[in-house]
């Protein structure tokens, strides 16, 4: 299932993604709540609730609603950098350190961007950078799990545009900053459940701007596995359905050019992972 969150010009609705249709779930079952957490928390009963709620639910074009992002309120949103083998070069190659170990940094919540909505260029930096990735969806409270059992916790996927502002990035060894400005945290366009993506290990991304592919890469080139990195993640704490984890980005990123090649104002870029949709936000001024 492909599971959106949508305002229809009066309120934040669930809903789920039937080609070029979206079902109103509120509609099938007054009892739906606003946000997709807790029924994933209630874990394959929560996702049945949703399909018997489709079938007398009311449907919508696709084109008729806006679509933000999947989960509105996790918990956590969570970024690893240097993944991927083809952005380690990138960055090797401009004399970047490569750590020996997962880096992971927070991305605050309040970044959360809608897929279609835009980005803003900050007030206080030019050095607005995107970064096209796979993010990661939890759908089970979980503490201690093995790579080999990180399957079985995940919810679904989605594509995820990691915007970062590289000079606030390099003001603190943690990035946080750098990753966490207001907008710059795009997610959708709906949340692929697993059971729809037959190998995750396997998947294409690619990112343009103003419509010049500049990146082009496969999930296949991580030197970590989604399931590595649950385990590492899960030896320091608990994850929790609706939790978000970003997965790293293939080369081609803004600052791996010589000169750099960061985005302006008036810019599009859209993000596309195969299977899973894609996002297109067009960069603005950073309102007063």
């Amino acid at each position: 299932m492909k599971l959106a969150t949508f305002h229809d010009g009066a309120a934040t609705r669930l809903g789920l993604v039937e080609g070029e249709e979206i079902v109103d779930l509120a509609t099938g079952d007054d009892r739906f709540p606003d946000d997709w957490i807790p029924l994933l928390a209630a874990g394959p009963e929560g996702l049945e609730a949703a399909r018997r709620a489709a079938g007398s639910a009311r449907r919508l074009p696709l084109s008729s609603v806006r679509l933000g992002p999947p989960i509105t309120r996790p918990r956590k949103f969570l970024g690893l950098g240097l993944c991927f083998r083809s952005h380690i070069e990138e960055i090797r190659a401009k004399g970047g350190p490569i750590p020996d170990h997962q880096l992971w940094f927070n991305k605050q919540v309040t970044s959360l961007n809608g897929p279609y909505e835009p980005i803003h260029m900050p007030g206080v930096s030019r050095e607005l950078d995107y970064e096209g990735e796979v993010a990661i969806v939890i759908g089970k409270r979980a503490r201690h799990v093995r790579s080999r059992d990180a399957a079985a916790i995940i919810a679904g996927y989605m594509v995820c545009n990691d915007v970062s502002v590289r000079d606030w990035q390099r003001r603190s060894p943690t990035g946080t900053l750098g990753k966490s400005f207001d907008t710059h945290g795009p997610t959708g366009p709906w949340l692929t459940t697993a059971d729809e993506v037959p190998d995750p290990a396997d998947l294409r991304i690619r990112t343009w701007v103003d419509g010049e592919l500049r990146q082009d890469g496969n999930t296949s080139d991580l030197i970590y596995s989604f399931g590595d990195m649950i385990e590492e993640l899960t030896t320091v704490f608990t994850l929790e359905p609706g939790d978000i984890l970003t997965t790293g980005t293939p080369s081609g990123v803004g600052q791996g050019f010589s000169p750099p090649r960061y985005l302006t104002e008036g810019q599009v870029v859209r993000v596309e992972v195969e299977g899973l949709g894609q996002l297109e936000n067009e960069v603005v001024p950073e309102p007063r």
